[in-house]
């Protein structure tokens, strides 16, 4: 399985469901991936799609820094999951934006720093 270099081309992969990438079958991923992007903050966050959820990275996989925990995104049929750092359930909202727009409220300041 192939793993982006950097965020933005985590991003397009993801939005292309590039071949042999992580959860690139994964249909159900799709409204999540695009709502997410259409976020600025959450774009600047490397999308990390794993065991039928979306997180938010402030590293790429496999970098020496830590990422750090974010609120996440289960996706599925609705209504979505959505997590914060500490697990505890968010909320259960109907629409995939509805659920991003509940990730980006929980976002610490500053998402994008280390």
């Amino acid at each position: 399985m192939s793993e982006a270099p950097d965020a933005a081309t985590a991003w397009q992969w993801l939005l292309e469901r590039r071949p042999h990438t992580r959860s690139w079958t994964h249909d159900e991923l799709v409204p999540v991936a695009r709502a997410a992007h259409a976020e600025p903050r959450l774009r600047e966050l490397y999308p990390f799609p794993s065991h039928g959820a979306l997180h938010f990275l402030r590293t790429g996989p496999g970098e020496t820094r830590p990422a750090g925990n974010l609120p996440y995104v289960l996706y599925g049929p609705p209504p979505y999951k959505v997590y914060g750092a500490d697990h505890a359930e968010l909320g259960a909202p109907g629409t995939a934006e509805e659920a991003v727009a509940l990730v980006v409220r929980h976002l610490p300041p500053e998402p994008g720093q280390p």
